[in-house]
Parts: structure tokens; sequence; C-alpha cells
């Protein structure tokens, strides 16, 4: 969350970005996403027999997820398939909820369905997690 604060300070006084929204809403939404994400990873861990095997099989996912959220290119530019493949990507819900809250002024009833499917990754993820943790000896 630091580096959120760091980030949009820098934005609004350095580049004059225009905050619209409601904060709270921001950072309310950045912890749920990183709980989801901080659960992927723990998945991925969990499932990775070195480090090594865990930083690759993230750094998979993390490429896709950054090229398929709609960052670089719209989402609705997309073909059909790919455009169903970015509803359980944290990042494309995460991209969206920026720019609508900070961008155009949302509020939480615009992007409750961005709240909803994103918490219920970090419950499915976190689940995920912590099921297939094994001790290890």
């Amino acid at each position: 969350m630091f580096l959120l604060t760091v980030g949009l300070t820098a934005g609004k006084l350095l580049f004059d970005v225009p905050l619209r929204g409601n904060l709270a809403v921001v950072f309310a939404y950045s912890v749920i996403n990183v709980t989801a994400v901080l659960g992927l990873g723990l998945f991925i861990s969990n499932l990775s027999d070195t480090q090594q095997q865990a930083m690759f099989t993230t750094f998979f996912f993390v490429i896709i997820f950054i090229l398929m959220s709609g960052l670089f290119t719209p989402i609705e530019s997309m073909p059909k398939w790919a455009q169903y493949l970015t509803i359980p990507n944290p990042i494309a819900h995460y991209v969206h909820v920026m720019r609508s809250v900070l961008l155009k002024g949302s509020g939480f009833a615009d992007i409750a369905y961005n709240f909803k499917v994103t918490a219920g990754m970090a419950v499915a993820f976190n689940t995920l997690a912590v099921l297939s943790y094994r001790k290890v000896e």
C-alpha cells in the first residue's frame, strides 16, 4: 500500500494526474487484489519443488496476466476467446478499477462486479494454497 500511495502522490504532484474517485475504494480494492495475487503465488509455490521452478511458473503467469489485462491493448479489441480468458485475470480487473475510479470518478456501485470477482479469486486461490500445503521435513 505504501508503493500505491507513493505512486498516486507522484502522479498527482509531478504529472497532475486527476484523482477523481474515492481513494478509500482504491485502497480497499487494492487490498483485495493483493490478497488474490498472493494466494495465487502461495499456491504456485506449494506446487513447486524448487524456488527456480516457482519463479519461472510465476513469471509465465505474470506475463500472460499483464499482456491480457487491457493495459496495453483494449480487451474489447481481443477475440472473443481471449476476452473470456481475461475474466479470471486479477490484473485485468485491477486495471479496470483503477481507470474507472481514479480517472472517471466511478463509485463502489460501478465496480462492485470487479470487487466480487476479485474477492472470489482471493478466497479460491488462498483456499487452494491452504489445501495444497504440505509439510516438508
